[in-house]
């Protein structure tokens, strides 16, 4: 992608309507642009980000049998009546539509993926069975802040495991919670990601969250000094004074943001829907479910208050908008050659590559490359062309090397 083709404008200066640092960075490099509190636009730079992500969430519910499927986010009020939940969820976005019909604008799919089940889940040969989703919610956000962290429009994978019993839903929940936490680490938040003890609800005595370190988080978890990577919820560590794990009361506190969770449903939406199956005997059993949400711009968003610096965005390789920033400095007919040609051999080796091709000062682009924080830095100039070389830095590290024009390809390979 031709850097002066790509529909982004910088800023230089933080917008004045936000505080957070992933809603400063992400706006200034151009990734997203607010539209009303809570509510943003996905430019090209952020979309190829977001997808990213998604894409690697695909791929790890896949492989655990995950079945990817596309529910209505307008959902009838009839659904929400029968779990109780048209009055009881405080965040629900309501609607008339024609004919005065009642409908929500869906903030989570338990009560569309559950009828769903039923035409599905006839047997116990039909279970188990796992849906999930990548899909756009909405919640009513009574203080929607803090950039991709809380807003009211947001990307969400939820997956819905069926189960026929309860030995079979834990065994598959505890598989879960693995790949969430190999999510994390191929996020680049493994580190700083904490599986959190958190209210169960009428569900179970405990719900479990993935909390990632972060100032502008409004949870406070307690992260325990013995067991590694598990923390409990403030609003749950009165009553659980010790750890459930270890027994230690030893913990530091945290502000944290949530970026999954993970929740035994089981038959709390089953009964509602009289989702059942015909077990060995010919008798009819209640199905059990559990569901597993991760939010891809949440997660996008955490990625950005843990990885940058005073310059800007440094984002992991496996989900940066692109792997290589080809700059090309004065207006040396020769270097533009070189850099065009450069570029047509990066395009050719399928390495993703954004070339700031516009006429700019030196430092403009410099400062332009850092806050978009793409992993490899690639200068051509008049200097690095009497050495037949290109000019490589990673946006992670101070130091720059020149490297032979011959080896480069190769090399980012």
């Amino acid at each position: 992608m031709k850097q002066s083709q790509l529909a982004a404008k910088t800023l230089r200066e933080a917008p004045k309507d936000e505080e957070s640092i992933n809603a400063i960075l992400l706006t200034r490099g151009a990734f997203i642009d607010k539209l009303a509190a809570g509510i943003y636009t996905f430019l090209p730079l952020g979309l190829r980000v977001l997808r990213k992500i998604e894409n690697i969430i695909r791929e790890e519910m896949t492989a655990v049998g995950g079945q990817e499927i596309l529910m209505p986010a307008l959902q009838p009020k009839e659904i929400w009546d029968k779990t109780d939940r048209w009055s009881h969820f405080d965040a629900l976005l309501k609607l008339k539509a024609f004919g005065d019909k009642d409908f929500a604008l869906g903030p989570t799919h338990e009560e569309v993926v559950s009828p769903l089940a039923k035409k599905l889940v006839l047997s116990y040969k039909d279970l188990p069975l796992y849906l999930f989703q990548i899909q756009t919610k909405f919640r009513n956000e009574a203080r929607a802040k803090s950039g991709l962290l809380r807003t009211r429009e947001f990307s969400m994978k939820d997956l819905y495991s069926f189960h026929a019993s309860q030995t079979d839903l834990d065994e598959y929940y505890d598989k879960l919670t693995k790949v969430y936490i190999k999510l994390f680490d191929r996020f680049g938040l493994g580190k700083k990601t904490y599986l959190t003890l958190a209210f169960g609800g009428t569900f179970s005595k405990y719900s479990h969250e993935f909390q990632t370190l972060c100032e502008a988080g409004e949870d406070t978890i307690h992260v325990c000094q013995n067991c590694a990577n598990l923390a409990i919820n403030d609003e749950i560590k009165k009553e659980t004074p010790a750890c459930p794990t270890c027994g230690g009361m030893g913990f530091t506190e945290h502000k944290a943001i949530e970026v999954g969770n993970i929740f035994k449903l089981g038959a709390k939406y089953s009964t509602p829907f009289d989702l059942k199956y015909k077990d060995q005997n010919g008798q009819e059993q209640t199905v059990l479910m559990a569901c597993y949400g991760m939010g891809p711009s949440r997660v996008m968003g955490a990625i950005v208050e843990a990885h940058h610096d005073k310059q800007g965005i440094i984002w992991p390789e496996n989900i940066a908008p692109f792997k290589v920033h080809l700059l090309v400095l004065g207006d040396d007919d020769k270097a533009e050659e070189e850099a065009d040609a450069i570029y047509d051999k990066l395009n050719e080796s399928a390495i993703e590559v954004l070339y700031d091709d516009r006429v700019l000062p030196a430092g403009a682009k410099f400062a332009e490359a850092d806050l978009i924080g793409i992993p490899y830095r690639l200068v051509i100039s008049e200097k690095t062309l009497a050495e037949d070389s290109v000019e490589l830095k990673k946006r992670s590290e101070e130091k720059a090397e020149l490297i032979k024009m011959s080896e480069i390809i190769e090399m980012l390979k």
